[in-house]
């Protein structure tokens, strides 16, 4: 009962915030049930290290449980490439099963140390010491650490609003790889707290996100489009307007499923086109509008030039319009008005062109 009050005690913030995600995951509506169940299995996890680190710790004065205490390092060892990986599986959407294969053949690894000693062994004194391969759970962690980053960034809509959350998150897992080798394995003490405050803060901050996006495509909705017009009015130099051709015969011959698909292609291509400086948004059905930010005319010709070029992948194509302006006091929804002009104009002529009924 003493050992089960100081679990407790020393894991109470853990506790109360792994409850705290449990019922976010509970009432959202903004996941789909793949990553939350994924979600579950990584709250689950860093629950279950918890408590092997906390019994780890508990017996370390005690050199009676040495053979116990290296097969709870193995695991601690074991576990936190793991749960990184757990992470990359739960918030990377295209992640599959074998993600985590690295981090079980590190556990695999770990498992030949207690015998071996080549990543940790114990020594009679009960102190910790690292073998030829003692840095291997750092390397696993740091890899991973980094793939996630990549990714997460890579299918983000780029603007700062999704990179600071990022960025917070990476940090909270540099932590998890610089600090014990600068405290020690006290660190191992709050490493579950620490992932479990990053995993909840960041998941409120997807939340956030998901109100601002669109739900088929993921790119930036209208009411982010307004919000995005606010703020940054001085700084747009460009209105790119892209409309969908042949929308209205794709859903009436192969049906609304193939023309949801359509407009997801088109999308992703406009979207893989844009850089840093230009977000995306889907405004209507097959509407898309690019916001440009302190993006010369080059820039913006390269960009339009990008997404034809994209778009000659699919069986799909658009019209484009555009209006550039460096005057300080553009009139954006002027400048809307003749980017949308320009499309229509093309829209006229690929239809036009292909004979094509609208």
């Amino acid at each position: 009962m003493d050992m089960f009050k100081e679990y407790i005690l020393q894991n109470w913030a853990l506790i109360l915030v792994l409850m705290a995600f449990v019922i976010m995951l509970i009432i959202t509506v903004f996941l789909d049930k793949r990553t939350i169940k994924r979600m579950y299995l990584l709250i689950g996890a860093v629950f279950i290290l918890s408590i092997i680190v906390f019994i780890e710790f508990y017996f370390s004065n005690d050199n009676r449980y040495i053979t116990l205490r290296t097969v709870l390092v193995a695991i601690r060892y074991s576990a936190t490439p793991i749960i990184i990986s757990l992470i990359l599986f739960a918030l990377v959407k295209r992640a599959r099963w074998y993600t985590i294969l690295p981090a079980l053949a590190l556990a695999i690894i770990n498992v030949i140390s207690i015998f071996t000693g080549i990543v940790f062994s114990i020594d009679a004194e009960g102190n910790l010491k690292r073998g030829i391969l003692g840095y291997l759970p750092y390397i696993g962690v740091g890899a991973y650490s980094i793939i996630l980053v990549y990714i997460l960034i890579k299918q983000s809509n780029k603007q700062i609003t999704e990179i600071i959350p990022i960025v917070f998150l990476a940090f909270s897992l540099l932590t998890g790889m610089v600090f014990p080798l600068i405290v020690g394995k006290e660190y191992s003490k709050i490493f579950c707290t620490t992932i479990a405050i990053a995993l909840f803060v960041y998941y409120v901050f997807l939340i956030l996100q998901l109100t601002k996006k669109d739900a088929l495509t993921g790119l930036l909705n209208r009411q982010a489009y307004y919000a995005y017009i606010d703020n940054y009015y001085k700084d747009i130099t460009a209105i790119v307007s892209i409309d969908m051709n042949g929308l209205k015969r794709i859903n009436d011959t192969y049906g609304h499923l193939a023309g949801d698909e359509a407009i997801i292609t088109v999308a992703s291509c406009i979207f893989k086109s844009a850089k840093i400086k230009q977000a995306v948004f889907r405004v209507g059905g097959d509407e898309f509008i690019i916001i440009c930010k302190k993006t010369n005319e080059k820039e913006l010709l390269d960009l339009i030039n990008n997404i034809r070029y994209s778009m000659t992948s699919t069986n799909y194509s658009v019209s484009i319009g555009y209006k550039y302006s460096t005057d300080s006091n553009k009139d954006i929804e002027n400048m809307v008005k003749e980017s949308d002009e320009m499309m229509y104009k093309d829209k006229l002529e690929y239809y036009a062109r292909t004979g094509e009924k609208r």
